[in-house]
């Protein structure tokens, strides 16, 4: 493995300087830095998880502050972070699961078993995992059963068992470590084909003889059309060229390369068209806890035009994307201003910028980002499925655990 300071100081700098641009790139990177953390990382005999906890929360503050904008690296961290948690648990389940069964067989002739009945690792699974979810109609559904029924050694083999679990120590550590690694890999592999995964879903949604308008560039939304296609589905699309950076003008190429009947238009051409037009198909660059999105700028518009022509709004978003902030958070950053010259040339307008402040400035706003109301989103499609804006939140709360939110200062909290 390559050395984690060199790795993570290079993808550090990276952010910094904006060289890395697209949601996908930006999580997978994470995570690769993240498991060479791991990777690297000594696992003490005790404590095991708490130390990977660390040392990848130390990191990852480092990383989200570099473009704090960028929310993928905090969902890469928590995830991330969320993964050792569970394997963690995982392990703990099956230690009490072999603990119990090795309790009943020495015990067999002489303890009751109505007394001390011996949970199933499945039982003690199910019942560590509801801790680390809120509370639910699926979890007040589910049969937990109480801890106390937790079977407990008995005194004359205390001993004995006490020696046994220390010299498991050291291998459950490394279990724990080889573990978290399988399953960060597992992420990366979601993260590079989770276009392909939301592409399979296309044909359930486009029909023949439809319009299809979506605005500026999306990979997954280049792949979902082209999806559409490939199985036989007639359909017109409308680009948005997506001012001021004219990404739609990208997409409308590839688009018409690939044989589909594409349309330019302006942005300002869009409330014009939405009339004629049958859903409009998006991407995001993160889906906020609350259901709203955090999109390229102009998709507000064309949300409310939408809205306004009862044309259903579909955003595309990766796992990858799904942020468990809320937008209200005065401590999350969620937009930056680019540069003015994509807006006008500054050698035209150099004398009214140079003027004093006051009369006659000339000052250039450039937003990156819209934000759109989960109110104006009539569905979302992942990679595992589709979901309802108002779903989000539960979908968003089995990636992550509460204890690894954002926190004033931009770390991240837990023990």
């Amino acid at each position: 493995m390559p050395d984690v300071q060199s790795l993570a100081s290079d993808f550090l700098n990276q952010l910094k300087k904006r060289k890395i641009e697209g949601s996908q790139a930006t999580a997978k990177q994470t995570a690769e830095v993240l498991r060479s953390v791991i990777s690297q990382q000594r696992v003490p005999h005790t404590n095991q998880a708490g130390a990977l906890i660390d040392a990848v929360r130390a990191v990852g503050e480092q990383l989200i502050a570099a473009n704090p904008v960028e929310l993928a690296v905090g969902n890469i961290v928590r995830r991330v972070l969320h993964i050792i948690r569970e394997e963690h648990l995982s392990l703990a389940t099956d230690a009490i699961a072999g603990l119990g069964i090795s309790a009943e067989s020495d015990d067999e002739d002489d303890v009751d078993r109505d007394d001390h009945p011996v949970l199933s690792a499945a039982a003690v699974a199910a019942a560590a995992r509801s801790t680390l979810r809120p509370p639910s109609l699926q979890t007040l559904l589910e049969d937990v059963p109480n801890s106390a029924a937790i079977p407990h050694a008995s005194s004359s083999g205390g001993e004995s068992e006490g020696k046994s679990r220390s010299a498991d120590k050291g291998s459950r550590g490394r279990k724990l470590k080889h573990d978290v690694i399988e399953a960060v890999n597992d992420l990366i592999q979601d993260i590079a084909t989770c276009h392909e995964q939301i592409a399979e879903q296309a044909v359930e949604h486009i029909h023949h003889n439809e319009v299809i308008l979506t605005l500026g560039s999306s990979r997954t939304v280049l792949e979902f059309l082209c999806a559409a296609k490939e199985k036989k589905r007639s359909f017109r699309v409308f680009v948005a060229e997506g001012a001021p950076r004219y990404k739609g003008h990208l997409l409308a190429k590839d688009l018409a390369a690939r044989g589909l009947q594409t349309t330019v238009i302006t942005d300002s051409a869009v409330f014009a068209m939405i009339s004629r037009v049958n859903m409009v198909i998006v991407g995001a660059h993160a889906v906020m806890a609350n259901g709203g999105v955090i999109a390229p700028v102009g998709l507000n518009m064309v949300a409310l035009a939408a809205q306004r022509h009862a044309v259903p709004f579909v955003v595309l978003a990766g796992s990858h994307k799904l942020c468990p902030l809320y937008p209200h958070d005065p401590e999350v950053s969620l937009n930056e201003l680019r540069s003015p010259s994509e807006l006008l040339d500054f050698g035209e307008f150099s004398d009214c910028m140079d003027s004093p402040s006051g009369a006659g400035s000339l000052h250039v706003v450039n937003p990156t980002f819209d934000y759109v109301d989960p109110k104006l989103v009539s569905l979302f499609i992942t990679d595992t499925g589709g979901h309802n804006p108002s779903y989000m939140y539960r979908l968003i709360a089995d990636y992550y655990s509460a204890d690894d939110l954002v926190v004033k200062g931009g770390t991240i909290a837990g023990s």
